[in-house]
C-alpha cells in the first residue's frame, strides 16, 4: 500500500532512472493528456510530496501523480519487457535511451506548470521524508481540532504528509491509546513522541523492500496489529480487532488491540 516511504523509494528510482536525461518517449494514455508529448524534454528532477509525485522537466512543466491505493510507477531498461500488470492499465509511459519509466493504475495524472505545484500540493504539511520536515509544527497541526479522533487526525495530509492506513493503525498501537481517542485527550507526552515515532519509522522503511515497525523479520511479524486481525498480540496476546473508522465521507479499515490500546471504540 503507497505511503510516504513507498512514494519516496518510488521517486528515487525515477530520479536515478531519468533525470539529467532527455525523453525520445512520451506517451499518455489518459483523455485529458491524450495529445501531450514532452518527447525532446529533459528531466529536471523527481520529487516526491507525502503521497504526491512530482517529476519536473525543462520549459517549466511538471507532471503531477498520486499512486492512492493501486497505482505505481515501474522503471525498465529500455527495451526490456513491461512487467506491472496488463497493458490497460498503463497510464503514462516516459522514456530515455537508457531506461523507460511506465505507471500503472494513476488515479491522478496531471501536467501543471511548475510554477503552480502549490495548487496540488500546497494544501499539505510538514513531509515526514521532505527538507520541511518540521516536528513541532506537525504536533500543532495533529492537535488543532481537539475532539477529532487520533486515527482520522493522522490520515489527514494537512496535518503531516506521508503516513497511510498502515503507519496510522501502528502508530497507535506503538503509543498504547485507542485511534478512537480524541486528539486533545491524548497523554501530554503522547503527541512529540508519535510525531517522532512517526518520523523515525518512515525513514527506516524508505529503501526496505517490506515495510517493518516490529523488530521481527519473518513474514507475518513485521507489524504489530495491520493485517492481523483476530491474531494475538504480540504484547499481551488479545486477539488483534479490526473495523471501519472514517469522518462520515470516507471510512478505511483500523486495526488495533484492546488490551494495550484503552480508550474508546467503536
Amino acid at each position: 500500500m503507497p505511503e510516504g516511504d513507498t512514494v519516496w523509494s518510488a521517486a528515487h528510482r525515477l530520479h536515478a532512472a531519468l533525470a539529467g536525461h532527455v525523453l525520445t518517449v512520451s506517451d499518455f494514455r489518459v483523455p485529458r493528456l491524450a495529445t501531450v508529448d514532452l518527447t525532446g524534454r529533459e528531466v529536471l528532477d523527481v520529487t516526491p510530496r507525502g503521497k504526491h509525485l512530482l517529476t519536473r522537466f525543462e520549459g517549466g512543466l511538471t507532471l503531477h501523480s498520486h499512486l492512492r491505493m493501486e497505482g505505481s510507477w515501474r522503471v525498465f531498461r529500455a527495451g526490456e519487457r513491461f512487467r506491472g500488470g496488463p497493458d490497460f492499465e498503463i497510464r503514462a509511459v516516459l522514456g530515455t535511451g537508457e531506461h523507460t519509466a511506465v505507471g500503472y493504475r494513476l488515479p491522478v495524472l496531471e501536467l501543471l506548470r511548475t510554477a503552480e505545484e502549490d495548487r496540488v500540493v500546497g494544501h499539505l504539511g510538514p513531509d515526514l521524508l521532505g527538507p520541511d520536515w518540521d516536528p513541532g509544527t506537525a504536533v500543532t497541526r495533529l492537535l488543532a481540532d481537539p475532539g477529532r479522533p487520533l486515527g482520522e487526525a493522522l490520515l489527514d495530509q494537512r496535518n503531516l504528509a506521508g503516513i497511510g492506513n498502515v503507519y496510522k493503525c501502528e502508530l497507535a498501537f506503538l503509543a498504547r491509546v485507542s485511534p478512537w481517542l480524541p486528539v486533545g485527550e491524548l497523554p501530554p507526552d503522547v503527541p512529540a513522541r508519535l510525531v517522532a515515532t512517526a518520523h523515525r519509522l518512515l525513514d527506516l522503511n524508505k529503501a526496505r523492500p517490506d515495510r517493518t515497525t516490529t523488530t521481527g523479520r519473518r513474514p507475518g511479524e513485521r507489524l504489530y496489529v495491520y493485517g492481523r486481525r483476530g491474531r494475538p498480540c504480540f504484547r499481551c496476546g488479545t486477539p488483534v480487532s479490526k473495523a471501519d473508522q472514517g469522518d462520515g465521507t470516507s471510512e478505511r479499515v483500523t486495526y488495533w488491540c484492546r488490551g494495550c490500546q484503552p480508550g474508546p471504540t467503536p
